[in-house]
């Protein structure tokens, strides 16, 4: 397999796209607007303890506070600050486990002390940003601070050694774990997925790095008096660097000169045996374009995607979940029923895979695939969804299938997806997706109309403001019903149409 890295950088966007065989398989998009915080430290102030949520708002100097969740609070929050800054080399019945290892963060599960336990409010802390703010929500934060590194992440405040488990020779982790543990860092240590194969030297320089990148953090949080950022993570092509260069990666293309500069410094501090795959692109033509990015970015934000077959699938986006309901379209298929419906659903599987991918969803996601019959049909379906998966670097979980031909699935989310980073909600429809009909509006004209009723002076009339095409719609289609309200009502109503109106706007005064 082959990779590359392309890196597109504007004033006010850069954007990274990772390219596998041809294909773009992630994307990454930072606005100057609004950068991701996801890894960003801060000084918080908590502002208000909920008992009954077992949660805590806390001041990090953004737009909305940072919501912070018990299983989110370290076991000694109560300590001073002094202590809060010591390494933890001694076991303790309060600091939290370390259940499963991820490629990016580990899953923590502590004891279950009560949040007014832990937090009091006005109590200053020390916060990370695990996922940015979603709509009117603010970002989600942790006590439990992580330091990703080339090969390793750095937990100082936990006491417990992980290995990716992308790494799956046996032998490898144990070379990996004789190496962290000759080390004795305090704290906690993750080895990456990028750290197989690594030498000794390798691992303990950028252990080395990272702990003093603590050091520098805890001087700076002592050093602040307010509320307000302590640490800001890597910029999103260093991130990207960091986290997506491999051996599979031949080449990566960086089109703004300054921004190559600086990717090339980065490369030959901490990467110098990728150093000559960095290259400048100097032609004439996008960089984007010449590899038709912007195409699949386009398609990527489709509500309707089509499938090779001729079948398609549709993708709805709530804040929280994600529903995919797969159809066969115009695909008619060759043999008998069934044969069709398994091609359309294992077609749609790598579509799924591809663009949960390309567009971040995250969150509760339900598919919903052609309804299948045979058993053996639909545990090649939930196999496959499975092993597509397997190639996303985000965490998932795949429950089976029901009955219904229904599957239940998380995927782990820190920041927006690509709708919600690149589109706004539409400002005639408010993000209903649908308007109500000309008819609908004139009958709630007609109904407001009769609740007025007869006045007391018989001449008067009754002006409608109202939009143009709801105003032609009861002139030309409902004229027999204003008959029958004026009627009813013993006065005249007029129609003044307003071309600035909305659809679904209307306005009754009688003069």
């Amino acid at each position: 397999m082959s990779a590359e890295i392309l890196i597109n950088v504007r004033p006010v966007e850069t954007r990274v796209a990772y390219i596998e065989n041809g294909n773009l398989t992630d994307l990454k998009i930072d606005r100057k607007t609004s950068p991701t915080l996801v890894g960003s430290i801060h000084r918080g102030k908590v502002i208000r303890v909920l008992p009954g949520m077992q949660a805590a708002f806390v001041d990090i100097s953004l737009d909305r506070a940072g919501f912070l969740y018990v299983g989110d609070v370290r076991g000694d929050m109560e300590a001073d600050s002094h202590d809060f800054f010591e390494s933890h080399q001694d076991s303790n019945s309060n600091t939290p486990r370390i259940e499963e290892i991820s490629e990016q963060k580990a899953v923590v599960t502590p004891n279950k002390p009560k949040i007014q336990e832990l937090l009091t409010e006005g109590q200053y802390i020390m916060v990370q940003v695990a996922k940015d703010p979603l709509g009117s929500k603010g970002a989600r934060i942790t006590t439990h601070i992580s330091l990703p590194g080339r090969n390793l992440v750095y937990m100082p405040t936990l006491n417990h050694f992980g290995i990716s488990r992308r790494i799956e020779d046996p032998a490898e982790r144990d070379r990996l774990k004789q190496i962290i543990e000759s080390v004795k860092a305090p704290g906690g240590v993750i080895v990456r997925t990028a750290g197989e194969g690594a030498t000794e030297a390798s691992l303990k320089n950028d252990l080395d790095y990272l702990q003093r990148l603590w050091q520098d953090i805890s001087k700076s949080f002592d050093k602040k008096k307010h509320t307000g950022l302590v640490h800001s993570e890597l910029s999103v092509e260093l991130r990207a660097l960091r986290d997506l260069l491999s051996e599979e990666v031949t080449r990566v293309i960086i089109d703004d000169e300054e921004a190559y500069k600086k990717v090339l410094a980065f490369t030959n501090q901490f990467m110098p045996a990728f150093k000559d795959r960095v290259q400048e692109y100097k032609e004439v033509r996008p960089l984007f374009d010449q590899y038709e990015i912007d195409l699949e970015i386009s398609r990527s934000m489709e509500r309707k995607i089509w499938l090779k077959s001729g079948g398609y699938i549709v993708i709805d986006e709530a804040e929280a979940l994600v529903v995919i309901d797969v159809n066969t379209g115009r695909y008619v298929g060759k043999k008998d029923l069934e044969e069709t419906i398994l091609k359309t659903n294992l077609e749609a599987v790598r579509e799924i895979a591809h663009s949960i991918r390309i567009r971040n969803c995250g969150g509760i996601i339900i598919i919903d695939f052609i309804d299948m019959e045979k058993e053996n049909h639909r545990d090649k379906v939930l196999e496959a969804l499975k092993e597509e998966l397997e190639k996303d670097r985000a965490r998932t979980s795949v429950l089976a299938m029901s009955s219904l031909g229904l599957i239940e699935m998380t995927r782990k989310r820190n920041r927006p997806s690509l709708v919600k980073t690149l589109c706004e909600p539409c400002s005639y429809c408010e993000g209903r997706g649908y308007i109500k009909q000309k008819a609908t509006v004139a009958h709630e004209i007609f109904r407001d109309l009769e609740r007025e009723g007869k006045k007391d002076s018989p001449n008067s009339t009754t002006v409608v403001h109202c939009h143009p095409e709801v105003g032609d719609w009861i002139y030309e289609e409902e004229s027999e019903m204003l008959d029958y309200v004026e009627k009813k009502i013993g006065r005249s109503v007029v129609l003044k149409l307003e071309p600035s109106y909305h659809l679904e706007q209307y306005e009754l005064i009688t003069l």
